[in-house]
């Protein structure tokens, strides 16, 4: 009876261990910090979107094609755009979309790991 017990307990422990995120907190530096930092998101349906920030610009690149943006102040949040799309987000949430309809490239994306 005592091993039955200390099995349940051990089952209930395992259960109820949560489980690493798959993404971290990393702070974006300011927008006119000059020196470039990278960062690397992982967005929904597992999309990367690789960021290197420097000096009020953002260079956005997702599967193989690469955007160089310009920072646009905003009331909350942080937004970088190019005549066609724009890298949009607040805290540790962001989003790759077309400027002119909203249409999402990548959405729900969230840092992963430094890149530079």
């Amino acid at each position: 009876m005592k091993r039955l017990s200390i099995l349940a307990i051990l089952l209930l422990a395992a259960c109820t261990r949560e489980q690493q995120p798959l993404t971290t907190f990393i702070p974006r530096p300011a927008p006119d910090d000059p020196t470039p930092a990278g960062i690397a998101y992982l967005c929904d349906g597992r999309k990367e979107v690789s960021v290197v920030y420097a000096k009020n610009r953002a260079s956005v690149t997702l599967d193989g094609r690469t955007w160089r943006m310009e920072y646009q102040p905003t009331d909350g949040g942080f937004r970088y755009v190019d005549t066609a799309n724009e890298w949009v987000g607040r805290d540790d949430l962001a989003a790759l979309r077309e400027s002119a309809t909203a249409k999402p490239l990548a959405f729900n994306c969230r840092p992963l790991r430094r890149t530079t």
